[in-house]
């Protein structure tokens, strides 16, 4: 699938970050006595995963400006200079929407996406609109997985090496998955982009936070994931006072690319709502 994104290169924050926008017309001006546009939804996906992977959603979504970016060392985003944290992450999102000129957004966070959005939404709440937690946890608290699959992330060289790279998402992504998620739009991160990803992802949490979101949260996983099990969305759903909880079947670790038209339907209906 061919990507209708517009790509840039934005310095922000001491990085220079790949940002891409869908759908930039959006969230434009309204005739009078019409319904507000929608605010912009910013997504942050999972662990080595370019922007490109996200056309499956971004694409089904043409009411609604799209924003996202791949995080140092990911896609084409150059590699960090130095490591970087889960808050550091959420902060230079913030730098980010300011240079764009975007106040308020929701929050689409898949799985290490998930973090860095949990983390803004604590640190910009007056920024944040609703926020949409995908097969993603609460960090250092965590459920672990299929220790085998989290064993083999360790390795930064099975995920930055083109023919590994195929090999290993397949197993990575369609974890537990009945239906297969397209990998072509996949490009190997750099060893040191996914070694600093694993990195602020193991020194990070948000159970103590977790409890002060309040905002409209909808926690959603799929009960076949075997990177971040069930148990993690519970606790999740558990900890956040309100939020909704969306559980599927058969989608797997990424069942929001396995399934996107069932995942958008249950994603526009609560952000519309």
């Amino acid at each position: 699938m061919a990507t209708t994104a517009s790509f840039s290169m934005i310095g922000v924050a001491g990085r220079r970050l790949r940002v891409g926008q869908w759908h930039t017309q959006g969230g434009g001006p309204q005739a009078k006595g019409s319904r507000p546009a929608p605010r912009p939804l910013v997504i942050l996906s999972g662990i080595g995963m370019n922007m490109e992977m996200l056309e499956p959603i971004a694409s089904r979504m043409p009411g609604r400006r799209i924003v996202s970016f791949d995080m140092p060392g990911i896609g084409q985003s150059p590699d960090p200079i130095f490591p970087y944290t889960i808050p550091h992450m959420a902060l230079t999102l913030a730098a980010l929407l300011d240079r764009l000129r975007i106040d308020q957004v929701d929050l689409l966070g898949i799985s290490w996406g998930g973090a860095v959005v949990q983390q803004f939404a604590f640190q910009h709440r007056a920024r944040t609109g609703k926020l949409v937690l995908a097969a993603t946890s609460a960090g250092g608290t965590m459920i672990p997985g299929n220790t085998s699959m989290l064993s083999q992330m360790l390795d930064p060289m099975e995920y930055s090496v083109e023919k590994a790279l195929r090999r290993n998402l397949a197993a990575f992504y369609n974890g537990g998955g009945a239906d297969r998620v397209s990998l072509n739009a996949a490009t190997a991160p750099s060893p040191l982009g996914w070694s600093c990803q694993l990195a602020a992802f193991a020194g990070w949490s948000s159970a103590p936070f977790l409890p002060l979101l309040n905002m409209p949260v909808m926690v959603m996983g799929d009960e076949d994931d075997q990177l971040i099990p069930p148990a993690n969305l519970h606790f999740l759903h558990n900890a956040i006072p309100g939020s909704k909880l969306e559980m599927s079947e058969g989608g797997g670790h990424l069942f929001m690319l396995a399934r996107p038209d069932a995942f958008i339907g249950k994603l526009t209906g609560f952000l519309d709502a």
